[in-house]
Order: C-alpha cells, then structure tokens, then sequence
C-alpha cells in the first residue's frame, strides 16, 4: 500500500480510519507511521502539526489512541479495536482479572477511579486514584501498562490558553475506557472471539496492509497479551 503525505488532522483522521492502525513514531516497519508520512517542516513549528492534531484526529475519526506499541502512541480505528483490546486483554474484562488475583495493585486504583468517572485529565485521575504522592514516573508506568493491555485509551488532549484564547503548552491527555468511550460498538464486540482468534484475525491483516513487513515484526506489534 502506498501511504500518502498527511498535511492535516483531516488527512490523519481519514487515513486511520481507512488502514485502521498506525503508530505516531517511526519503527522497524518501514513507512509504517506518522512521522514517516508527514512533512518535516510541520514537525515543532509555528505552524499545526502532527502533535496538534492528535486531539482533532481522535475526535474525527472516533478512533482509540495510546500507548499500544512497545509503550508508544498508536491510533486503532474504532473497527478493529475490539479484536486488539481482546487479545491484549487476553480476554478478561478488568473485573474478572481482578477476581482471579490477575491485576496488578497499582492498576487497581485508577481503573476504580475510571469506572466511577470514566473521563479525566491526567491530573485528575492521578489525584483521584490517591497516587498524588508516587513520581510522575511511577504514575506513567501505571497508565502505560493499563493502555499496552487494551484497558485504558486516550480521548483527547486539553491545552493551557493564554488571555487571547489560544492554546499552548504541552496538552494534558484526558484518560477514559474504550467501554466508555465507544460504548456498546466496543463492548458488544470485544470478547465475541478466543483471543487467539482475534489475535489470528488481526495478524492476516496486517500481513496483507503491509506487505513490507516480516511476520517477527508484525508479531512485534500485536505483541503480548496481558
């Protein structure tokens, strides 16, 4: 597949919505992400880039954004989240890991904290899941490891705004569950398959949208399941 220059947050959120997957930063599959497809000259300047567009991109196309590659960013269109959330989940919903003695301590609190307000800025959720004390890193960890295993995704990115209105700043992601934020066109689908089915499922087609990439690397990418 030939991947076009993306030179907007439209372009972006089409082009997620029509492949389905693609990671923010360059990786080991060649073309196979954002920076790859966008001009340089948007990258940290004046002009909208790539990391403003992340907010308008999740919002146009509806689709999940987080930590789901090594620890780093990817968009999942809303159609194949599902299959992706099931096997990382390794097909438990949070309640029943926690039941089976299968949640870590740290992920406890925040996924509490979610399912009684299932959309928060990252400060809040870190107030509210009473680890305001822990480092930001400790915090981090906790969020990476709850997007890597499918049960965390970013909604969007909220901006300081200076007295004219216009924003600045590094954003602050506001965290939600892909049960809150897709609903029942999430939740109706994620445990309809084993997940080594869904897992067999998104393997073929990534082999088949990128042609360019080993079966290692694709098995890289789906990595483990929680």
């Amino acid at each position: 597949m030939r991947f076009p220059v993306l030179k907007s947050a439209d372009d972006l959120a089409a082009f997620v919505s029509e492949i389905g997957f693609l990671p923010f930063f360059k990786n080991p599959i060649v073309g196979f992400s954002v920076e790859e497809c966008t001009p340089r000259q948007l990258w940290f300047t004046d002009e909208e880039g790539p990391w403003e567009w992340k907010g308008p991109a999740i919002r146009k196309a509806r689709c999940a954004y987080g930590k789901f590659y090594r620890g780093k960013a990817v968009y999942i269109s809303r159609e194949f989240f599902p299959d992706f959330a099931n096997y990382r989940r390794d097909g438990y919903d949070f309640d029943a890991r926690l039941d089976e003695g299968l949640a870590r301590g740290r992920d406890v609190p925040v996924m509490r904290t979610l399912f009684q307000t299932p959309s928060l800025l990252s400060k809040e959720l870190k107030a509210r899941a009473c680890v305001s004390k822990e480092s930001r890193a400790a915090f981090d960890a906790v969020m990476t490891h709850l997007q890597m295993t499918g049960y965390v995704n970013i909604e969007d990115f909220e901006y300081a705004r200076d007295k004219t209105g216009k924003p600045y700043g590094w954003g602050l992601a506001r965290y939600t569950t892909p049960e809150a934020f897709f609903g029942e066109a999430f939740s109706g689908r994620v445990y309809l398959k084993q997940p080594a089915e869904a897992r067999r499922d998104l393997e073929r087609y990534l082999c088949g949208l990128l042609p360019q990439a080993s079966l290692t690397q694709i098995a890289d990418f789906l990595g483990d399941p929680a």
